[in-house]
């Protein structure tokens, strides 16, 4: 295994919060860093050695970005699988492009993950709107999703009954392009939504962080609590079938698998992300080690971290307008003065409705502490919800 050492130049391909949270860990460890996003207002091109702002399948781009780095990885599971396999040819790209292409095809991960005989929701494939109102094989309620480029609640349907897919489909019919697959999957009376962190090396050796708990709100994560409030048996099952997923991908990396708890105690794998998430940006501030760093240590060949847990955490995705709360006074000294409040600013210079702008982190000595705090800020959020938001 060929170990990149500091002083070398790493690559990501995409330049958002992640992007930048992994720059700005990279550089802390004595990398250099080249950020590749045709987007020039993407916030990691700030941090950046080098910025390549080209559309991803510009052939002389990508000749220029892989005559700059070491090795690669990426912030997003939507950039190109063709870009990361042709980029692999000359330098490693870690996870591999072919974990991408499973992974973003909402369908191959899904009959992938059944194959290897880990536990998902039931599902179909449909290649066609009008195949949505025939299918026989679920029961309502359902929900279709795109099979692919979907994310935050994007390109996702409940639909209750028969009579709503006639609107579904309408809205099925407008996205569609060539090659479009959507996926039914059963509505699941899930008691808890739960994700673990995965890291994976070369080699083989892999570390899960805690358990943790995460509440959405229109299919966007609005808050993670760790550790989580299960009992000790389904915390081990998490981790046992996340390490399973991604070593049957073998996969190398940071990797986010999501869960639905139901009620009789079963976990089935809702989706894997093939990089750090979301809901582990409390390992910024509550573990030793946190998912940015070791994303460069597996991505370099280097020794993975710890992963303790130094103190119970409750994210808070701020979403919008709500980023004014730590931008604008009197609001930010506040929230300031709060004892385990830490606050993350994406640095966005664009702000838009259900767009994540920052998040929160707060600690505290026990697990219902963190969410008194979490719960007595997010009351401050409620008068922001009536009014409109500045684009």
């Amino acid at each position: 295994m060929t170990v990149v050492d500091p002083g070398a130049t790493l690559g990501v391909l995409g330049g958002g919060q992640l992007g930048a949270m992994f720059a700005t860990t990279a550089r802390r460890m004595g990398y250099a860093i080249a950020v590749w996003d045709p987007d020039p207002e993407a916030p990691a091109h700030r941090l950046a050695d080098y910025s390549l702002v080209k559309p991803f399948m510009d052939a002389a781009a990508r000749k220029d970005f892989v005559a700059r780095v070491r090795a690669v990885t990426y912030e997003w599971e939507n950039v190109p699988a063709d870009l990361c396999e042709q980029v692999e040819r000359e330098v490693p790209v870690r996870p591999s492009s072919r974990v991408l292409r499973v992974i973003q095809d909402r369908i191959e991960q899904k009959t992938f993950l059944h194959a290897h005989g880990l536990a998902v929701p039931r599902f179909h494939a449909l290649s066609s709107p009008e195949e949505l109102n025939r299918q026989t094989v679920l029961e309502y309620p359902l929900v279709c999703k795109t099979a692919t480029a979907g994310y935050d609640g994007k390109g996702q349907w409940k639909i209750d009954r028969t009579e709503d897919c006639a609107t579904v489909q309408q809205d099925m019919a407008r996205s569609t392009r060539p090659g479009s697959r959507w996926i039914l999957e059963e509505w699941l009376p899930f008691e808890r939504e739960v994700s673990i962190l995965v890291v994976r090396t070369v080699d083989g050796a892999a570390r899960t962080y805690p358990l943790v708990e995460n509440v959405h709100e229109d299919g966007i994560l609005r808050q993670t609590t760790v550790p989580a409030d299960v009992l000790a048996t389904v915390a081990d099952q998490a981790a046992t079938m996340a390490r399973r997923a991604v070593q049957a991908l073998d996969g190398v990396g940071v990797f986010c698998v999501e869960l639905f708890l139901m009620a009789d105690g079963r976990l089935l794998i809702n989706e894997v992300a093939p990089r750090p998430h979301n809901s582990g940006h409390y390992s910024l501030d509550a573990c030793t080690v946190s998912q940015f760093e070791q994303q460069v240590r597996a991505l370099c060949g280097l020794p993975l971290g710890e992963v303790r847990l130094l103190s119970p955490a409750v994210m808070l995705n701020l979403i919008g307008d709500e980023i004014r709360l730590v931008t604008v006074l009197p609001a930010a000294q506040e929230l300031l003065r709060e004892p385990g409040a830490v606050v993350h600013h994406y640095g966005k210079r664009v702000m838009r409705p259900k767009r994540k702008m920052g998040h929160i982190t707060f600690l505290a000595a026990t697990r219902e502490e963190a969410l008194s705090k979490a719960s007595s800020f997010r009351s401050r959020l409620a008068p922001l919800a009536v009014r409109p938001q500045r684009s």
